[in-house]
């Protein structure tokens, strides 16, 4: 039996040849391509004034974007806690404390109540996670860091190609992995109109050595330096820059196809009472994953269902606050009812028409 899988990198013959021109110059590392992507993102993103900083992962991005922006071992860090665990990984990372908050029930956004209830003296950032796309509630997240001073780093993984990122004044940090909305293989950037920030992260990601991307993009090494702070080795490499530049010509594409897919599905299942969805944008948005919150304990049967059928679903993601190591003992009720509750299914651009009418036909017998 087939089965039509839950996510999916579209990849073809643009990639190899992308990948085929850095083994003919022998550049493997960080060089011309990873120069060209950050450029070509920068005016992708058509916002004046951006600067954009690439490296190995969105955990990476997360990680120099909050130590670059000052954030240190002791201070605190409010994120919700339903994201995946990489987005607490990365604030640990720099010394910091991720402090879990509930989210809100209709689309899976950090509460601000709860978020309100965690605050101390230590609080020094606050990361929202634009969960499946959605954003309609990030210029809340900018009044409420402005009213306590706090630095503002998105975790937009799910989000790249959202029209409404260009407005954004703070930091934001996206994914490449190989099922985001464009992939380079692995990868990630941060997005940030601060010079200065973006200067720091562009040393920090080459272990802190100072300007050695400049060097390395003219094709030259340094070897009379200096360090200043600690730095990782979070580049990113030239053959992972030419498979995302080969992505990016052909993200119109990726991005027609995800809105139509979502679209379908929102159309499809609007009167299925039992199943809530979230309020993605497929206009404006690009959704990574789609969603459903299935209720009346019924989630677990549709999945096994789905699976009997040939649909590959998910549960994304377990709550942090769950977890041993990011456990504080307090009690996020929202983020446990959705947990209990929601399934992605399929979204990506392999899917054919008849892959999403297939899936639409299979959740709508399981309802009946």
């Amino acid at each position: 039996m087939r089965i039509i899988k839950l996510s999916s990198a579209w990849l073809g013959p643009e990639e190899e040849q992308a990948v085929n021109r850095v083994f003919a110059n022998q550049a493997l590392n960080m060089g011309f391509e990873t120069k060209m992507f950050e450029e070509e993102l920068a005016s992708f993103f058509n916002k004046k004034g951006s600067f954009v900083s690439c490296v190995h992962s969105c955990t990476a991005a997360l990680q120099l974007a909050l130590q670059c922006d000052g954030i240190k071992p002791g201070d605190e860090v409010l994120v919700p806690t339903c994201t995946f665990v990489a987005t607490f990984q990365a604030i640990s990372a720099v010394g910091a404390k991720p402090i879990p908050c509930d989210i809100d029930l209709d689309d899976v956004f950090i509460s601000l109540c709860d978020a309100k209830v965690r605050l101390t003296s230590k609080t020094r950032a606050i990361v929202p996670v634009l969960f499946a796309g959605c954003s309609t509630k990030i210029h809340k997240i900018y009044q409420f860091a402005e009213e306590n001073n706090l630095k503002v780093v998105e975790d937009a993984a799910h989000s790249f190609g959202d029209d409404s990122i260009a407005d954004r004044l703070g930091t934001v940090c996206f994914s490449f992995d190989a099922i985001k909305n464009i992939t380079c293989s692995d990868g990630g950037a941060v997005l940030t109109t601060d010079i200065t920030l973006n200067e720091r992260i562009k040393d920090a990601r080459l272990l802190g050595v100072l300007g050695d991307t400049a060097a390395r993009f003219a094709g030259k090494r340094s070897w009379d330096f200096d360090v200043v702070e600690q730095g990782w080795r979070l580049h990113m490499n030239n053959l992972c820059a030419a498979i995302g530049r080969a992505q990016l010509a052909k993200f119109p594409q990726i991005r027609t196809r995800r809105q139509d897919i979502a679209a379908r599905y929102m159309n499809a299942f609007r009167d299925i009472k039992c199943l809530r969805m979230l309020p993605i944008n497929a206009k404006t948005a690009v959704p990574h994953i789609f969603p459903v919150i299935v209720e009346d304990g019924m989630r677990d049967a549709l999945k096994e269902f789905l699976l009997e059928n040939g649909v590959e679903t998910g549960i994304q993601y377990k709550p942090n606050h769950l977890l041993s190591y990011f456990n504080l003992g307090y009690q996020l009720p929202n983020a446990m009812k959705v947990y209990e509750s929601i399934l992605s299914i399929p979204l990506h651009p392999l899917l054919s028409a008849d892959d999403v009418s297939y899936i639409i036909d299979s959740i709508k017998k399981f309802f009946k």
